[in-house]
């Protein structure tokens, strides 16, 4: 029996190809995509998620657009990684399709209503969108089998010294979810810096022969731009966001620790840190599975092998 899911993401490379990779796997049930402000403006990544739904053949996914700005700041896009459309790089279809009339929070919230079994969320952009469902609908958390989603870290940022960029645009809508008592997975930095495709990697996924392999291999193409600059010492590009799919599909490809995690929300130099309580060194409950190391090549030959599905 597939797992119902619900996919919220702000496309972006990474995103894109979280979503290929769910499209490609029977065991996902996809009960609807939704978008949010984030790698780039609300009006792309709601474009950019129907884009990509279209290449896959996956029109009758529901897509909603959500917040056009994080709870109570400014929105910051990672234009800079992502390019002007947020998916530079490869040529994609136009939407062959439209996105529902509703807000991105009542899709959520009837897609939870009617639920036969609990539903897992998996947000792989800022917490925004989440973080409105659940406070505005306390009575459908049940229905929440858990959140597994993209974002923090334990270690280091990579958008400042302390945070990373999906908590870092919304740390209020962060403090929100990790507050919310509905188990998390964390697929933080400490993980998806060591989910890096190379080079070769790369040339293996454009030998498929298949026109979403291609795409992949472009996007993969433009997001390793970014990743080449020296001072992140990377030998590829993380593939950040697709690690929430491969944890719901292969989690023993995953290291993970169980912590207490919290959200700074009023530091001067650590706005939007998820502090993670590695050692038990505070009596905070235990609120998250956070993962911390991957089976790198296990990882590539899953995306790999899944993208052979088209």
């Amino acid at each position: 029996m597939s797992r119902p899911i619900i996919i919220d993401c702000d496309p972006g490379h990474d995103d894109a190809i979280a979503l290929i990779l769910a499209c490609a796997s029977p065991e996902l049930d996809i009960k609807a995509v939704t978008t949010s402000a984030g790698n780039q403006t609300p009006e792309k990544t709601l474009h950019n998620a129907l884009r990509i739904l279209t290449l896959v053949g996956r029109t009758d996914i529901p897509v909603a657009g959500g917040a056009l700005q994080p709870l109570s700041r400014e929105l910051i896009i990672a234009d800079n990684v992502h390019g002007e459309t947020g998916l530079d790089g490869p040529v994609l279809p136009e939407p062959a399709f439209d996105p529902q009339p509703c807000h991105a929070v009542e899709l959520m919230a009837k897609i939870l209503k009617e639920a036969t079994e609990p539903v897992t969320l998996v947000p792989t952009g800022p917490l925004t969108n989440i973080a409105l469902l659940l406070a505005t609908h306390r009575e459908l958390h049940s229905q929440i089998d858990s959140i597994v989603l993209m974002g923090g870290a334990a270690e280091v940022g990579n958008w400042t010294p302390a945070a990373e960029f999906n908590i870092y645009v919304d740390p209020e809508a962060a403090d929100i979810v990790f507050k919310s008592g509905i188990p998390i997975a964390m697929c933080g930095l400490d993980v998806t810096h060591r989910a890096q495709i190379m080079d070769e990697d790369i040339e293996r996924i454009r030998k498929i022969n298949n026109p979403v392999a291609q795409v992949t291999a472009e996007l993969l193409d433009f997001f390793m731009i970014y990743h080449r600059d020296p001072k992140w010492g990377f030998e590829g590009a993380p593939l950040h966001d697709p690690c929430t799919i491969a944890w719901l599909l292969e989690p023993e490809l995953f290291a993970s620790i169980n912590c207490w995690v919290g959200i700074e929300t009023q530091g001067n130099h650590t706005l939007g840190m998820t502090v993670v309580d590695r050692y038990q060194l505070t009596d905070n409950p235990i609120n998250t599975t956070v993962l911390f190391d991957v089976n790198r090549q296990g990882f590539v030959d899953l995306l790999a092998e899944r993208l052979t599905n088209y």
